[in-house]
This record gives structure tokens, C-alpha cells and sequence, in this order.
């Protein structure tokens, strides 16, 4: 493993699984949504994203967390020598999320580029943080085995999963 692309619903732990992985493995840990989020979270343009990305990901080795496959094709999945598709229960990906968005709302946390997560943002509307997370929770579970057929591919289902894969990675 010295190209990990790390997929998964919002809530899953990606992030916090990447960054502990790029440490067990020592190398670099890419978070894609630092690439995308500009400030007042603007979107860069197609070829602007691709560029950072393709720049990030030039090296041997990595660890990317993110799910933008349909912005970068197969960018980073292609390069990927082990793709992880954490594919935790919603309920735990709802209690993760609620944790997460209240301590980052609460401690005005910065994400990415001077951007702060809000309470409106997370909880109402259809492009909320956790209608997001509902539909793209059903739709990598829907898409995810066709798209990844024929790679090498880790799918974790419980944290057990999760602490058991890292344990066999140090």
C-alpha cells in the first residue's frame, strides 16, 4: 500500500482514518476537500481541481481521503494501488456526523480557506450536510461495486473492521 484512495459516505471517519494511515505508512495525506473548498466555499473551476489534485498526487506515494469521482475520474482511483470504501452503518454515520458538525459549529472550528460549518448549512434544505450524507450514504452502496470491479479494494463495515485494517497496515 503506497496509494491509498480512501471513499465513503460524509461521516464515515475518512479523514481520521487517511491522516492515521499516511502516519503508519509515511507518506504524504492529500484531503481533497481542502483541494475543492476555496473561501465562502467557491468551487474551483474543473481543470483548477484536477490540476491541484494531479499536482498533490504526482509523488509514489499517498494516502487521499475524498469522494470526487465525479469531478476526477479516475484521476485518483486509477492511480490507487488500494482503494479503502469505508461503508459504515447510516446510524453510525448520522451519530458521527451530529458529533462532528456540533463541535465544529459550536468551537467555530475553520475547515478549509476561512470556511465554518453552520447550522443551516448542516440541517436544512436538500443540500444539507446530512440529506447529503443520507443520499450519498445509499448511493456509493448502490454504484461503489460496479465502479471499483476489478481493483483492489478494502471495504470496511464496522469500527471493528476499521481498527483491525489499521492494526494489519502497521
Amino acid at each position: 500500500m503506497r496509494r491509498v484512495a480512501v471513499m465513503g459516505a460524509s461521516g464515515n471517519g475518512k479523514s481520521t482514518l487517511a491522516r492515521e494511515l499516511s502516519a503508519q505508512l509515511a507518506v504524504p495525506y492529500v484531503e481533497l476537500d481542502a483541494l475543492h473548498h476555496g473561501p465562502n466555499w467557491a468551487e474551483p473551476e474543473l481543470e483548477d481541481f484536477r490540476r491541484r489534485v494531479g499536482e498533490a498526487t504526482a509523488g509514489d506515494d499517498w494516502v487521499v481521503d475524498g469522494n470526487y469521482e465525479w469531478k476526477l475520474g479516475e484521476l485518483v482511483t486509477g492511480r490507487a494501488d488500494t482503494i479503502v470504501w469505508l461503508d459504515l452503518p447510516l446510524h453510525v454515520i448520522l451519530g458521527r456526523l451530529w458529533g462532528r458538525t456540533y463541535r465544529r459549529w459550536r468551537t467555530q472550528q475553520e475547515l478549509w480557506n476561512g470556511n465554518r460549518e453552520s447550522v443551516r448549512a448542516a440541517f436544512w434544505g436538500r443540500e444539507s450536510l446530512f440529506v447529503w450524507a443520507v443520499r450519498s450514504h445509499f448511493r456509493h452502496r448502490r454504484e461503489a461495486p460496479r465502479r471499483l470491479a476489478g481493483r483492489h479494494v478494502v471495504r470496511l463495515r464496522s469500527a471493528g473492521d476499521v481498527e483491525r485494517f489499521l492494526d494489519s497496515a502497521r
